[in-house]
C-alpha cells in the first residue's frame, strides 16, 4: 500500500488571515449600489409588502368583531361587512404584488453583480503573474469561483428577501402590540425574539467553522480529482487507477466526517429554536385567552395576536437556516474575494503608454533574475538583437534559455538591469501592447479544446477562414487538416491531446504566423518534429523570420547555424557569442556541443531503425 502524499492547502488570502464578514460585505456593496434606484425601489416594495401583510390580521380582527354576537348586538342586526372583505382581499393581493415587484426590480441588480464580479475575478486571474499560475491548484480554484459567485446570489436573496422583511415585520408588530395591548404582550414577544436570535446567532457562529472546513476539504478533493483526470495518461501508464481512487476517497472521507458534524449541530440548533418558539406562543395565547375571559379583549383580538405570532414565527423558524446560509455564502465569497486580493506582481505603471515599434530592436542590459531569492537563474545577461536580425540562444537544459522569452513577454520583472524594445523599457509600456508585438512558438504547445480553425485563428481573433488556411499552408499542416473527416472543424481535445506533438507544434506555428508580430520567438519550435519534418519547417521559419527581429531558443545547433548572432548560455551566464563559424573556430563550449550532436546524427543515419522510430 503506497502512502498518499500530503495535500497542500489552498492559498489563504494575501494577508494570511480570514477576511472579516463586514470586509466581505463592504467589497460586495459597490457592485449592488451601481443600481441604487432599483435597490431603493425594491426596498420601498419590501416595506409595502410587509405593511400589507401586517394589515391582513387587522382586517381579520375587524371582520370577526363585526360578526360576533353580543347582548347589545343581536344576530338580526348582522350585515355582510363588504368593505372589510374587500380590504382583506386587496391586502392579500398587495402582499404578493409588492413581493413580486421587489423580486422583479432586484433580479437585474443581483445577476449583474454576479456577472461583474465573476468577470473581474476572471480578468484578475489572467492579469496575475506566471508565478501564481504555476503554484495554483486548478480544481480547488475553480470550485472557489463557482461557490463564490453562487454565494453572491444567495447572500442577496436571503438578506434582502428574508432577513430584512422579517425585521421590518417585527418592528411593525411590536409597535402595534405596544400601542394597543397589555405591555406583557410586547415583553413576551420581544424577549422571545431576542432569545431566539441570540441562540441562533451563537450556535450558527459555532457551526460556521464546520462549513469553512467543508469548503477546504471539498476544494482539496476536487483538486485531486481534476489533477488526476488531466494527467490520466500518466495514471494509466503506471496502472495507478486504484491509487488515485484511494487518494480521492481520503478527501471524500474527511469531507463526509465534517458534513456529519455539521448536520448533527444543525439538529441541535433546530431543537433549541423550536423550544423557544413553543414557549413564546404558549405564553402569548395564555395572556390573550385570559384577556378575553376578563372582557378586556375580544375574539378578534385573540385571532389578531395569534395571527401576528404565526406571521412572525414562521419566517423566524427558518432564521437559523437563513442565517446559516448567509454565513455560508460569506464563507464562500471570502475565498472568491481573496483571489481579487492576490498581488498582481507584474502590473502596468500608472500612465503606461503603448509600445511604439520602429524596427523592433531588442536589448537585454545587464539582466539579473531569480524565480526564488535563494536560486538565481540569470547573471549579468547583456546582449542586443538588432532590428530585423536573428539571434539564437543555445545551451544545456536548465541554463536559463526559456527564461529569456518569459522575461521578454514580461511574465516576470527582472531584479536588476532592464529589457527594452526600440529603447523603451518593457516595464514602462502596457503589457497588452508589448505582447501584441511579440509572437511565440513554444516548446510545449497547449491548444484549446476546440476546432483546429479556432486554435489557428486564436493568433488573431476575427480572422477569416481564408487567412487561417493561408497560415496553415505556410506551416505545412494544411494537407493534414484537409485529410481529416471534419477538416478545419476537427475538435483537438483537451490541451490538444488528439493531435501528435508535431501536429500541435505546426498549429502553433500557423497561429503565430496569423498574428504577424514584429518580434518572433521560437522556443525549441521544432523540438517535437522528426528530422524530415524539421527540415521542411525550417525553410518556412527562416522565410518568415526575414526582416523580423527574431529570438531563437534551440537545442539542436543545426537549426540556428544561419543566425546572425549565437549566444551560448551556461548556468545563466553568456559564455560565448558570435556566428556559427566563429564559435566553431573558437573551439569552446559551442564547438563541443556541435561535435556531440554531429556524432549522434551520424549514429542515427547509420541505424535506419532509429530514424524510422523517430519519424513514427
Amino acid at each position: 500500500m503506497r502512502r498518499s502524499p500530503a495535500s497542500s492547502p489552498l492559498p489563504p488570502p494575501s494577508n494570511g488571515l480570514p477576511r472579516n464578514d463586514w470586509a466581505t460585505l463592504r467589497t460586495l456593496f459597490p457592485y449592488l449600489w451601481v443600481y441604487k434606484w432599483r435597490v431603493l425601489a425594491a426596498l420601498v416594495c419590501l416595506v409595502g409588502a410587509k405593511m400589507a401583510n401586517v394589515g391582513v390580521p387587522l382586517v381579520l380582527k375587524k371582520l370577526i368583531d363585526e360578526l360576533t354576537i353580543t347582548p347589545t348586538h343581536p344576530k338580526a342586526l348582522l350585515a355582510l361587512p363588504v368593505a372589510a372583505l374587500v380590504a382583506y382581499g386587496v391586502l392579500r393581493f398587495s402582499t404578493t404584488l409588492f413581493t413580486e415587484l421587489r423580486e422583479f426590480l432586484f433580479a437585474r441588480v443581483t445577476q449583474r453583480a454576479v456577472r461583474t464580479i465573476a468577470l473581474k475575478v476572471f480578468r484578475h486571474l489572467h492579469a496575475l503573474s506566471m508565478r501564481f499560475h504555476l503554484n495554483r491548484q486548478t480544481g480547488g480554484m475553480t470550485r472557489d469561483i463557482e461557490r463564490g459567485t453562487r454565494g453572491v446570489s444567495s447572500l442577496v436573496s436571503y438578506s434582502l428577501f428574508s432577513i430584512l422583511p422579517t425585521l421590518v415585520e417585527i418592528t411593525l408588530v411590536l409597535g402595534y402590540l405596544a400601542l394597543h395591548y397589555d405591555i406583557w404582550f410586547t415583553v413576551i414577544t420581544a424577549g422571545a425574539l431576542v432569545t431566539y436570535i441570540t441562540f441562533t446567532v451563537l450556535v450558527t457562529e459555532w457551526r460556521t467553522h464546520f462549513r469553512r472546513t467543508m469548503n477546504e476539504l471539498d476544494s482539496k478533493a476536487n483538486t485531486k480529482a481534476i489533477d488526476s483526470l488531466i494527467n490520466y495518461e500518466t495514471v494509466k501508464y503506471f496502472g495507478n487507477e486504484d491509487y488515485e481512487a484511494q487518494r480521492y476517497d481520503q478527501g471524500l472521507q474527511s469531507y463526509e466526517q465534517a458534513a456529519v458534524r455539521s448536520q448533527t449541530s444543525l439538529s441541535l440548533l433546530n431543537s433549541g429554536q423550536s423550544l423557544i418558539i413553543a414557549a413564546a406562543v404558549t405564553l402569548i395565547l395564555w395572556r390573550a385567552t385570559q384577556g378575553v375571559i376578563d372582557g378586556k379583549m375580544t375574539l378578534g383580538d385573540l385571532v389578531l395576536v395569534n395571527s401576528f405570532m404565526i406571521q412572525l414565527y414562521i419566517p423566524l423558524n427558518f432564521l437559523g437556516v437563513i442565517y446559516r446560509e448567509i454565513k455560508q455564502s460569506l464563507a464562500d465569497m471570502e475565498r472568491l474575494f481573496a483571489l481579487l486580493d492576490e498581488n498582481r506582481e507584474v502590473a502596468d505603471k500608472p500612465g503606461a503608454q503603448p509600445l511604439a515599434t520602429h524596427g523592433a530592436r531588442v536589448a537585454f542590459s545587464h539582466v539579473d533574475f531569480s524565480y526564488e531569492a535563494k536560486r538565481q537563474i540569470l547573471f549579468d545577461v547583456d546582449f542586443t538583437i538588432p532590428a530585423g536580425t536573428t539571434t539564437a540562444v543555445v545551451g544545456h537544459s536548465g541554463s536559463g534559455k526559456s527564461t529569456l522569452s518569459r522575461l521578454l513577454f514580461r511574465f516576470y520583472d527582472v531584479q536588476q538591469g532592464a529589457i527594452s524594445i526600440d529603447g523603451q523599457d518593457v516595464r514602462a509600456v502596457t503589457q497588452e501592447s508589448l505582447r501584441d508585438a511579440i509572437g511565440i512558438v513554444p516548446q510545449d504547445t497547449v491548444l484549446f479544446n476546440d476546432t483546429i480553425e479556432y486554435n489557428i485563428a486564436y493568433g488573431r481573433p476575427g480572422a477569416g477562414i481564408d487567412e487561417v488556411v493561408a497560415a496553415a499552408r505556410v506551416a505545412s499542416i494544411h494537407d493534414f487538416i484537409e485529410s481529416l473527416p471534419d477538416g478545419y472543424k476537427t475538435v483537438v481535445g483537451e490541451r490538444g491531446l488528439k493531435l501528435s506533438g508535431g501536429e500541435k507544434q505546426r498549429v502553433a506555428i500557423a497561429r503565430t504566423l496569423l498574428k504577424n508580430p514584429a518580434i518572433l520567438v521560437f522556443d525549441e519550435a521544432t523540438s517535437a518534429l522528426d528530422s524530415k519534418a524539421e527540415q521542411a519547417i525550417q525553410a518556412q521559419l527562416k522565410e518568415i523570420a526575414k526582416n523580423r527581429t527574431t529570438l531563437v531558443i534551440a537545442h539542436r545547433l543545426s537549426t540556428v547555424a544561419d543566425a546572425q548572432q549565437i549566444l551560448v548560455l551556461d548556468h545563466g551566464r553568456i559564455v560565448e557569442r558570435g556566428t556559427h563559424q566563429a564559435l566553431l573556430a573558437a573551439n569552446g563550449l559551442y564547438a563541443q556541443m556541435w561535435e556531440r550532436q554531429q556524432a549522434r546524427k551520424d549514429e542515427e543515419l547509420a541505424s535506419p531503425s532509429l530514424e524510422l522510430e523517430q519519424e513514427e
